[in-house]
This record gives C-alpha cells, structure tokens and sequence, in this order.
C-alpha cells in the first residue's frame, strides 16, 4: 500500500512541475503565491530498476528511498514481535497444561508490552540503584524507546511500533477504498489529542507518588510476577465489551489516520514529550521553497509543514513522507540545527532509529539483565494458583501477600 502511496505523490510531484507558476497576479485569490521550478532545483529522479541485480536494487532502495528503509524496518519489527508472540504462546500452553505440553522458554521480548510495570521499574532502579529480576528487560526496552525519542523525535512509533504500524496500515486502506483521508475539525481534533496526555499523566502521577516500598511492593507481588500471562488470558480469553472497543478503535482507523496514536495511546504523549528535545527535526528551507505544499499533503499527523522553519510538532512521527514528497533538493531535510549546512541522509537517520534500539536491547543481553529470574518450577506452581485471589489487582494496587506466594 505504501508504495502505491509513494507512486501518487511521484505523480502529485510531477504534475506539480509541470503546472508550477507564479500565481502572484492571482492576488485576489486564496491559493498561495507558488515560485517556479528551475529544472537545476529538481531533486533528481532514480530509476532502481536500471539496476539488473536484485540483491544492489534492494541496497540502493534502502539507501535512497526512505519509505522502502522504512518499510522493511517495520516488516522486520512486526515479524520479530510474531516471533516472540509464538514462543510465548508455546510457553502459554506448557502452562496452562500443567506442564503436558513440551516446555518452551518464555521469551523476555513479550515485557515490551507491560509499559507500566517498565515505568515502575525505571523509577525503582533510579531510587534504589537495583535492577529488578522480574522484569529486568521492560527497562531496556522503555530506555532504548525512549533514547530514539530523545535523538530522533517519534520516531519509534513509524519506524519500529507494530501498533503503529497497524494503524498506519489502515487508515492507508481506508485512503484507497475511499479515495480521499478524512479529518476531525479543529474544534474537535484539539479536545481528542488532549486525551492521551491526560491518559500519561493519570499513570505518570500514580507512578510518582510510590516510595521504594510501594514500588517494591508491586514489581515483587505475585500478580506482577504473572503479568504477562494475564495479559495473555485477557486476549486470549477476551470479554464481548473488549473485543468491540478494539474493533471500533480499528474501524475508526481506517477513516482517521492513527486514530489510536494520535487520540489515545498515552506512549506515544510520552514520546511526544521527549522529542521536543531531539536536536534532530525536520527543516524547511525557506529561501528554496516553492510553497507547492506538498509536504504538508504527505503529512500523516495533518501538520502544516509547508509553514514551518523547523518541525517541532509532538505529533511528527519522523516518517519521512513530507521530506520524500518534496519536489525541490536541498529544501526540505532532516537537520541538526536550522542552521545546519548539512542534512542527514535518511539512511543513516533510519540506521539510528534501528540500531540505537538493537543496541541498548542487546546491552541488557550482554549484561544478564535481559531474562528474568523466575524458575521454571516456580511458574509450574503459579500457573497452577492463577484464581487465587492474590494474583488480581485493583488499579494499580495488589492484594496483601506473605513470603511464600
């Protein structure tokens, strides 16, 4: 789908050279007054399939174009988070069998889906000093989201989150089946926004107003012990009211771009909050820009990058769309600073998103804080004590519990 998306703003581009004029005698009329494109401003055009060996097309489009790097980077992160949602479900079954089922490994990638018990974790170790060994890779994973927000803005969420991915997948096929994106009115589109900021600080707040003791209390109680599974049961076995919710938050998807993202998911506020501080931002050159607007066309979060100097928006996602549909070379790029001579190459900026997450992941392994430190025998029992009453929760508190539950 996104290649088709690549191709209609190949053809808005082309069309746009053609026609561009100056519409200064236009004055009386509402369109924007567009510069004219000399043909030595022109970014220029790659024909990949001038290249006879797959294996250099595929090296040269991931150099040069941004939205297949992109495109491969999400399969590749969508096919790993497959990955461990198999070999936990094979763990779920040695399990939930009482053992009957060959035993599989539970793999520590699944804690990258507990964004709570990470933020406890992160405060708990930034008090005490002592990484826990209950869910000791949710706190790399949280860091090595949260380090790409701080170099790269939002850019897990259109590079690397599966969840982001998905959405992005399907306001995409709603575009195609409809021919044309919907948005809210700005009256509307505001108040929703405000939504998963409201969302992030209910947990924020609650997170901290915990002490070590309260922390500690959690991370090391019997539910936190089986968060994950529960996690499982809640899909697996999931109620009428939940399963509608999500298919109402997809359809709405499929008419609104990123609905979840933009109104709802309270990572995404967090991330948002962070890549204020990225050195790293879209740029506009304004002396070389013919104000055509396409960018600001390509833009999935609806920001008017056509009128920025730089793009601080808590809403970009870096995907790189507006910089690929820009007709003009050297106007519109990922800079630095705003005075930056240099830009940086989309590869490289796609290699950062991929690799600052691979290395702090592969940081936990090298350091034995990746698996956690739950026995084999001591999960046998626990998946055998689920209905206990010790093993719910009731908004973030847990119920009493001595030493050997």
């Amino acid at each position: 789908m996104r290649t088709e998306n690549i191709e209609t703003v190949g053809e808005q581009i082309e069309q746009q050279e053609v026609n561009i004029v100056a519409f200064a005698s236009q004055a009386s009329s509402a369109k924007p007054v567009v510069k004219k494109l000399a043909p030595e401003m022109r970014k220029r055009k790659i024909n990949f399939a001038s290249q006879p060996t797959l294996y250099k097309r595929v090296l040269w489009r991931l150099k040069e174009d941004s939205q297949f790097q992109r495109s491969a980077i999400q399969l590749a992160f969508v096919l790993l988070c497959i990955w461990i949602g198999v070999e936990f479900y094979m763990f779920m079954q040695w399990g939930m069998t009482g053992g009957q089922e060959a035993f599989f490994e539970r793999p520590p990638g699944v804690e990258g889906f507990l964004p709570i018990s990470a933020l406890m974790s992160v405060k708990h170790w930034m008090l005490s000093g002592v990484i826990n060994n209950i869910h000791p890779s949710s706190i790399f994973i949280l860091l090595a989201i949260i380090g790409a927000s701080l170099a790269l803005k939002k850019a897990f969420c259109s590079w690397l989150c599966p969840v982001g991915t998905l959405s992005e997948a399907l306001w995409m096929l709603g575009k195609r089946i409809f021919k044309r994106d919907f948005t809210t009115p700005r009256w509307l589109d505001y108040p929703l926004r405000s939504l998963k900021y409201l969302l992030l600080f209910f947990f924020v707040n609650s997170i901290w107003q915990m002490d070590v003791f309260d922390l500690e209390s959690f991370i090391y109680s019997p539910y936190n012990k089986v968060a994950d599974i529960k996690m499982y049961l809640f899909f697996a076995n999931i109620s009428t009211f939940a399963l509608w919710t999500i298919i109402i938050l997809m359809v709405f998807s499929v008419f609104i771009k990123n609905f979840w993202c933009r109104f709802l998911c309270p990572y995404g506020a967090l991330l948002g909050v962070f890549g204020w501080l990225s050195p790293l931002k879209i740029t506009r050159n304004k002396s070389t820009c013919i104000d055509c607007e396409l960018c600001t066309k390509a833009c999935p979060s609806n920001i008017k990058v056509h009128k920025a100097g730089r793009v601080w928006s808590d809403e970009c996602m870096s995907c790189m769309l507006c910089v690929e549909s820009c007709p003009v070379k050297n106007t519109l790029d990922v800079r630095v600073t705003a005075k930056s001579t240099r830009a940086v190459p989309t590869w490289v900026y796609g290699t950062l998103v991929a690799g600052l997450f691979v290395a702090i992941t592969g940081l936990a392994m090298l350091t034995g804080n990746w698996a956690n430190g739950i026995s084999k025998e001591e999960y046998r029992r626990r998946f055998q004590q689920l209905d206990n009453p010790v093993y719910q929760h009731f908004r973030g508190e847990v119920p009493q519990y001595g030493p050997n539950d």
